[in-house]
């Protein structure tokens, strides 16, 4: 009887598991690298941010990665302007603001702020003290943050018909927003004060540049009341 000779099994490899692709349409795939930009610049130095390695992590081809942000300057620059466009939306979409006396007005506005920058410690420290050095673009979406907060304490309010008759008022308000700024970073640098301490020694130093800037009849109506 004839021996049947057993079958060959050939091992064929086992075939290799597609990677699944998420594809995004385009905002949403420029959102989620301007993410990735953002918390990098934050927690590093504009030169140690790599897109090599953002586009790695965002599991996409360079070259993909440059055709939402062509140069990393242009990903550092729009993701400070992100974090700009927060902070005055933050500031200025306090409900209710208008409805407020001029001081507590400030008061809400400066406590929004402040709480804000807290939330976002390391990303506002980096919009204000900048990455690439002295970038025009860099200075300009700065200025425009200076420029939001100017016209929003000179519009809307009681006071501002009266601020706006005062040349000196505009060069008063933006010298304070300078004193906002530098108060905020040395605040986050060490957190030991409460955030109202800082918000009520804002106000105060606000309204009493204020009192220099206002005829005397009428900044008699916006004093601190007596303690």
């Amino acid at each position: 009887m004839p021996v049947r000779k057993a079958k060959r099994v050939v091992k064929r490899p086992a075939a290799k598991r597609r990677r699944r692709l998420i594809r995004l349409d385009n905002d949403e795939r420029r959102a989620q690298l301007l993410a990735m930009g953002r918390a990098a610049f934050t927690t590093n130095s504009y030169d140690e941010v790599s897109i090599d390695d953002l586009a790695k992590k965002a599991k996409i081809s360079k070259g993909l990665f440059y055709y939402y942000f062509p140069t990393k300057r242009d990903l550092y620059i729009a993701g400070l302007a992100e974090t700009a466009q927060e902070l005055v939306d933050k500031l200025v979409g306090v409900p209710k603001l208008a409805e407020l006396s001029p001081r507590e007005r400030a008061s809400v506005g400066v406590d929004a702020y402040l709480a804000h920058v807290s939330a976002q410690s390391s990303g506002f420290v980096a919009l204000m003290r900048g990455g690439i050095g002295s970038d025009p673009e860099v200075a300009q979406v700065l200025e425009n943050v200076r420029v939001s907060i100017l016209e929003e304490f000179m519009k809307g309010a009681p006071i501002s018909a009266f601020l706006k008759t005062r040349p000196l008022s505009r060069i008063a308000i933006r010298s304070w927003i300078g004193m906002v700024e530098a108060a905020s970073i040395e605040w986050l640098s060490q957190q030991d004060i409460p955030r109202e301490a800082v918000r009520d020694l804002l106000v105060d130093l606000l309204f009493d540049m204020l009192m220099r800037v206002l005829d005397p009849r009428d900044a008699a109506k916006y004093k601190a009341p007596a303690a």
